[in-house]
């Protein structure tokens, strides 16, 4: 092999059109993991958040078949309620599942305080 074909790269050769080597990625720090108390909450607020989503779809199928079939179902402003606090628990509860320490308990109190909303308004109010 003649040098015009060879460089060297930190003190190796290889051909040149091969690529040099890379060097190994750097892995960030791992954040650290949730407590005991962190995990229940965050758990808590993930059922809470599929219990709230699945409230919207029986609102959301009820109102579509009362329409269809001539019985009183949840008027428009309850279904709007219930699908807009539906996305809001999956935000706040992709939020808490994604974050640490107090951002992540924040997020999952969201969840608890968006369904005591719902909940107030729509069902015992």
């Amino acid at each position: 092999m003649s040098d015009a074909w060879v460089d060297e790269y930190d003190g190796e050769r290889y051909a040149q059109g091969d690529p040099p080597p890379r060097e190994p990625r750097r892995q960030p720090p791992r954040p650290p993991r949730r407590t005991g108390a962190g995990r229940v909450l965050q758990a808590l607020s993930g059922a809470v958040t599929a219990g709230v989503v699945l409230l919207a779809v029986v609102v959301v199928v009820t109102a579509y078949l009362g329409s269809r079939r001539g019985f009183p179902g949840p008027g428009g402003m309850s279904v709007t309620a219930h699908v807009l606090a539906a996305v809001a628990v999956v935000v706040a509860q992709r939020f808490a599942d994604h974050r640490r320490g107090p951002l992540a308990v924040a997020g999952s109190v969201a969840v608890f305080l968006i369904t005591v909303l719902l909940l107030w308004t729509q069902w015992w109010g």
